[in-house]
Parts: structure tokens; C-alpha cells; sequence
């Protein structure tokens, strides 16, 4: 029989209870959570999650490690391929040394030579990893380790004693990349410092970041910082010393110990702290240390040797060519020398500079032989680099006249010959003397000492200004000299360093000089690159003739403008020169051991108050000189003084005195030093001179 639709249950009004009962059990079952059928159903939804989670942390993983991958592989595409990278090569370092051996300065990008790991002492290499990579000898050249230890500080902006990157990573990017702080860059970081780590042991790694890492002044590695800021070598740094330069890096402007102490203190205690923690140095050591910090001595003076080190490198070229390595250069630079007269240019300059109106001088000292002992280029380095002793040419004034006196001599007149002091005209030119006034009939031994003005004038007159031009060339004056008969008043420019080399002929027994500084150039490893051999051009001035000069130099320190600064018990030869309007005054002297030179006067060539070479470069020319020669045993001067002797009134065409007091008679008057003419020799002179 066939149930209608109302019949079947679940349809209608009636269904029988039976059926009713057991579809409604199992529901309760189910609200209640009861039954082993639900449990298992519960489980397997459990696993399901747990399953997909993971399988969906493996999928976003892997595209992760695939997004890396490829991110990496886009940054090291843009680095040179791996089996061709080579360290680049350090720029080279010269290092300037003083003829005693001492360091004088470094040039170079670096500021300081390549130095070896095992040359410093041990802690010195220790206090970088100690502060900079504590686990710098177990990592392979990135620290995960170190790399979280930094993201938690950081997170909880806490200072800690190291950073993120290991020493390696900070080697690659001082060897390879820019200082640019981003993702690209530090992905590039983690590559090379992977190589480094690959190519280079620990210590070869350890070595190269010494010599690389930057510690601010100018200063490109541990030997160059140690040279800034201790005037020593890493070889010799303490342990205090070692730690603040360990410290340095982090931040080398704001941890300069030279600008900020105080900073620079703290942190290197911090570094000491973390070298005795890890062992590198004992507790005894770390306490030592901390009780006696490192100190940044001052540096005193005007920095003048940077003068004496540009020098060097405007000629080392010529010697040596390109420089592809560090190399020593050994020079004449005596250190005593260069310091006493920096100190007597600044301190004269200081007390009489403002009221005088002078703000600049250059003092030029050599040995008889060329060799520059000492080499002061201006007031303050630090405040203008620019050498006036080699560099600056301006007019020499009467310091010019020796060579046209020697010119003079060497066509046949002698320092007893007599010229008129009256005044002269020439053309049109009409020179006076200094004082305005004139002497009369004068020996040209006189006129020299004085600096009479009137008397140069007649003698380039009479032996050509072209033959003044050839002598002063013949001397070792190099720059253009014009031909014209002002120059005999030192109108043309010559550079202090010039005037030096060409006096220093008359000091040396008429020798040829060419200046120089470089002694001696090695390379890194010791072999010998240059060696300095005795070089000139011969005789240049002939025994009688500079004996002449000599004597004439020697009345200027007797009698004449040089006077006041004469060194007892040396034979001395000296003269001043200034030019008009005291643009420029100068004074240059020389003995048997130093020639010397000094220039006053303003860089934009304004007029200074009465200086004359006389006063100022005198004094200044007297003191150094006094203390040059201080503890030497006197030497004469080579070729000897002239000593005239009984003569004719006509000495090779030209009238001449009598015998000159001796050399060691000193006179008020340069009149009183030539004995008048007889009464029969006067009225000939008379029609000679017009008077």
C-alpha cells in the first residue's frame, strides 16, 4: 500500500513517536558535544588548520626565500663578477721625514703610511674587535648573532657595544661601496664581506680595516690617527690611546678627541670596559688604563713644516716620477733650525706687526752647499697654505745691488774704487738715496755698506744692465729680470728661496748652487728610489773677485745697515733691501755654515709703516742667526777677505783710496772708513766727479 504524502513522516500533523525519538537523539547528541563521532570530527578540523597554516607559512617562506633570492642575486649583478674582484690598492702615503729621521708630515689621500698587524702592539688590533665585532673570529662575515643582539638594543633603545655590521662588512664597504645607508648597499655589504671572508684569513682581514677605516681630520687609517692625534705611530700607542682610537670610528666627527674630549673619553672607557670583559687585557691593565686616559697634546707653533712638506711634494716628481707605493723621503730639514725661526718670524710679527703694518714674512734658511735647513713660508699655515719662501716674487730692493757690484768688480774696479754720491740723472731717471742726502766721493766699499742708491745707478750705467742680468742669472736666479737700469735698485721680482741660493754663493767659496731638500727617497720595503749626489754648475765667481765681495758684504755687518745684528767672532756678510713706499723690506746674511734670508711685507702689497730691511727683517734675521750659531766654533769665510793695499790713484782705469781701516775697526761714518785723497789727487777728482 502506497503512503500518501501526509502519510510519510516528517509530513503532517502525526508521525509515530518511534521515528521521532530516534531522529531526535542524535541531534542532542550533537548540541551536547557527546558522542565519539563529534570528538573525531573536531580533531580532524583541528588538523586541517594546524596543516594549512603550515603549509601556507612553507609557501609564503618559499616565495620569500625565491624574493631574496632574486633581490640578492638583481644586487650582486650589479657588482663586478666575484672571480675578478682584486682589493683596490691603497693610496700611496709619503712620509716627510726631517734630516734627523723624525717625521716632519705625511702627504697623501690617507694622511698616514700602511702599517703591518704585527708592528702595533696586541691590544691595538683587540680593542677594534673588542668594541666594533666581538665575534669577529667565529662568524663567517655576517653575525646573526650580533645582528639580533643590535635589533634588540635598538628596539629597546639601549646603547649597545657593538652594531649590526661585523668588521668585515665594514671593510667592504669602505674597500667597495659608498657611504650611503641603504638596503641595496647593505645586501652588497653582506656579499663582499661573504668574498672577504672567503679570500683573506681573520688577521690579513683584521689588517686591512686598520689601514682603511677612516678616523676623521683627514686621517685614513690606525697610522695616520695615531699621527694626528698623539704625534706618535700606532707602534708606540698605550693601551688608553689605543682605546680612544678604537672608540673613534663609531663616529669620527663626534668623537674627534681634538674637538671633543670629553665624548671621546667616555667611549674609549667603554672600549676599555669591553677588551677586559673578553680578556684581551687584564682587569690590573683595564684599571691602569681608565685612571690614566689618553691625552691629545696641543699642538703648538704655526704649523710652519707643512711649508717645508709642500715643498717636497712640489719637486718630488721631478726625482722619483709617479708614486705607486708609500715611500720615505729623507730631507735636509733641520727641526731645531725650523723651529727657532718660526717662532722668531711669529713672535716679532705678534709684538710689531699691528703697529708697523706687516702681516706676512717668509724666512729662507740653507746651508752654504743649497741644502734647506729651514723653511717658513708665512705667518700661520693653518690660516693661508700659500709658500711665500718658494711661491712669492716681489721686488728684493737693495739686496739686489750685490750683483751689480759684483759685476762691476769682474770688469776691473775694486772695493776701494771711488764713485761720486751726488745726485744723478739718467735719462729721465733720477734715483736718490735713502736719507735724501749724499756723501760726496765715496768708496764703492762705502756706497755698498750704506746702500747708496746713486752709486748703483752710475755702476749698471757703466757695466750694462744686460751684464747684471747674466751675473745674477750665472748665481742662480732664475726668474725674468728686465734688462733696464732701475733694476740695479731691485725692481724686478725674484722669490725669497732664489735670493737665498744665489747668496749662498758668496758663503761657499764661489760655487754654483741649486737648492735643494730631498736627501734620500725609499720605498716601503727599503730599497733606495732616489739618493741626492753633489750637483752645480762649478766656479762661478773667481777667488779674488769674491774675496772683494766679501769684504764688502762684511763692512755692510761692520759699519752699514747691518751692524746692530753682527754675530761676534764669525765672519759675517749681510745686506738689507727695501723697496719704495716699504712695500717690501728684506735682510740676507750668511757665515761660513747658514746663509739666511728674510722678507717682511703684505700679501696685497700695500705700504707698511716705515719698515725698512734695516729695522724689523734685521732684528729678526740677528736673532735666529744668534741662536743658529750658538755652541759652533767660528769659521771664516771661504776665499778670505779682501785687503786693499797701497795703490795708485788709477786701479784698472778707475781712481781708488788708500788702505781701509783694519776689518775689525768699526765706524759711526762710512766716510771715515777710506782714507781722503792727497791734496794733488783732489782737484783731478774734482774734474772726474764734476764737483
Amino acid at each position: 500500500m502506497r503512503l500518501s504524502d501526509d502519510d510519510r513522516p516528517g509530513r503532517g500533523n502525526r508521525a509515530p513517536a518511534r521515528s521521532d525519538e530516534r531522529r531526535e537523539a542524535p541531534r542532542r547528541d550533537k548540541r551536547s558535544g557527546g558522542g565519539n563521532g563529534g570528538g573525531r570530527r573536531r580533531k580532524r578540523k583541528g588538523r586541517s588548520l594546524l596543516g594549512g597554516l603550515f603549509y601556507w607559512t612553507m609557501v609564503l617562506g618559499l616565495w620569500c626565500a625565491i624574493g631574496l633570492g632574486g633581490l640578492i642575486a638583481y644586487h650582486a649583478a650589479q657588482l663586478p663578477p666575484i672571480n675578478q674582484l682584486t682589493v683596490p690598492k691603497r693610496p700611496p702615503n709619503i712620509a716627510i721625514l726631517a734630516a734627523d729621521g723624525t717625521l716632519l708630515a705625511n702627504r697623501g689621500e690617507t694622511g698616514g703610511r700602511t702599517i703591518t698587524i704585527g708592528e702595533v702592539p696586541p691590544y691595538l688590533p683587540k680593542a677594534f674587535v673588542a668594541i666594533e665585532d666581538r665575534r669577529f673570529y667565529e662568524h663567517f662575515g655576517i653575525d646573526p648573532v650580533g645582528l639580533a643582539r643590535a635589533m634588540v638594543n635598538n628596539l629597546r633603545r639601549r646603547g649597545g657595544v657593538q652594531g649590526g655590521s661585523t668588521l668585515t662588512q665594514q671593510l667592504a664597504k669602505n674597500l667597495f661601496l659608498t657611504q650611503e645607508r641603504t638596503a641595496a648597499r647593505k645586501i652588497q655589504e653582506a656579499i663582499l664581506a661573504l668574498w672577504l671572508e672567503r679570500t683573506y684569513s681573520k688577521n690579513q682581514i683584521l689588517e686591512l680595516y686598520l689601514n682603511r677605516v677612516y678616523f676623521g681630520s683627514g686621517a685614513y687609517g690606525v697610522e695616520a690617527a695615531a699621527q694626528r692625534y698623539f704625534n706618535k705611530s700606532a707602534r708606540s700607542v698605550t693601551i688608553a690611546e689605543a682605546a680612544m682610537l678604537a672608540g673613534l670610528v663609531q663616529a669620527p666627527s663626534r668623537l674627534a678627541p681634538n674637538r671633543n674630549p670629553d665624548a671621546a673619553e667616555k667611549r674609549a672607557q667603554l672600549v676599555i670596559a669591553a677588551m677586559a670583559d673578553q680578556g684581551f687585557i687584564s682587569q690590573s691593565a683595564a684599571k691602569t688604563a681608565l685612571t690614566a686616559p689618553a691625552e691629545v697634546p696641543e699642538r703648538s707653533g704655526a704649523g710652519s713644516v707643512n711649508y717645508a712638506a709642500d715643498y717636497v711634494m712640489d719637486v718630488l716628481d721631478d726625482f722619483i716620477g709617479g708614486v705607486e707605493g708609500d715611500v720615505t723621503v729623507l730631507t735636509t730639514i733641520d727641526t731645531k733650525l725650523q723651529a727657532s725661526a718660526e717662532t722668531t718670524l711669529v713672535e716679532a710679527l705678534a709684538a710689531q706687526g699691528g703697529k708697523l703694518n706687516v702681516s706676512q714674512g717668509a724666512v729662507v734658511s740653507m746651508a752654504p752647499d743649497g741644502a734647506l735647513r729651514a723653511l717658513i713660508g708665512g705667518r700661520d699655515y693653518t690660516k693661508s697654505q700659500f709658500n711665500r719662501a718658494t711661491a712669492a716674487k716681489r721686488q728684493p730692493g737693495s739686496s739686489f745691488k750685490p750683483f751689480v757690484y759684483l759685476t762691476a768688480l769682474e770688469q776691473g774696479l775694486t772695493p776701494d774704487t771711488i764713485r761720486d754720491d751726488s745726485p744723478v740723472s739718467i735719462k729721465g731717471w733720477e734715483p736718490e738715496n735713502y736719507s735724501r742726502s749724499y756723501r760726496g766721493p765715496v768708496t764703492l766699499q762705502t756706497a755698498f755698506a750704506h746702500s747708496l742708491n746713486t752709486i748703483a745707478a752710475r755702476l749698471i750705467q757703466e757695466v750694462t744692465p744686460k751684464e747684471v742680468v747674466r751675473t745674477a742669472q750665472r748665481l742662480g736666479i732664475s726668474s725674468s729680470l728686465q734688462p733696464n737700469l732701475s733694476l740695479a735698485l731691485g725692481t724686478s721680482e725674484v722669490t725669497p728661496v732664489e735670493l737665498t741660493t744665489a747668496y749662498a754663493t758668496f758663503a761657499n767659496g764661489g760655487q754654483s748652487v741649486l737648492p735643494y731638500v730631498i736627501r734620500e727617497v725609499k720605498s716601503s720595503s727599503g730599497k733606495v728610489i732616489y739618493a741626492r749626489k753633489g750637483s752645480g754648475f762649478g766656479t762661478v765667481v773667481q777667488p779674488q773677485t769674491l774675496s772683494m765681495m766679501n769684504t764688502m758684504f762684511h763692512e755692510v755687518m761692520l759699519s752699514g745697515t747691518g751692524a746692530k745684528v753682527n754675530i761676534p767672532g764669525w765672519e759675517v756678510g749681510g745686506k738689507s733691501g727695501t723697496t719704495q713706499d716699504f712695500r717690501d723690506a728684506w735682510f740676507v746674511g750668511f757665515t761660513a755654515r747658514l746663509v739666511t734670508a728674510v722678507w717682511l711685507g703684505n700679501d696685497d702689497n700695500s705700504q707698511m709703516k716705515r719698515v725698512a730691511g734695516g729695522g724689523l727683517p734685521a732684528d729678526i734675521w740677528g736673532k735666529y742667526m744668534k741662536a743658529a750659531h750658538a755652541g759652533m766654533q767660528p769659521a771664516p769665510l771661504p776665499g778670505g777677505l779682501w785687503r786693499s793695499g797701497p795703490k795708485s790713484i788709477f786701479d784698472n782705469g778707475a781712481p781708488v783710496a788708500a788702505a781701509r781701516p783694519p776689518a775689525n775697526t768699526q765706524t759711526a761714518d762710512s766716510e771715515r772708513s777710506w782714507v781722503p785723497p792727497a791734496p794733488q789727487e783732489k782737484n783731478l777728482l774734482q774734474k772726474l766727479f764734476g764737483g
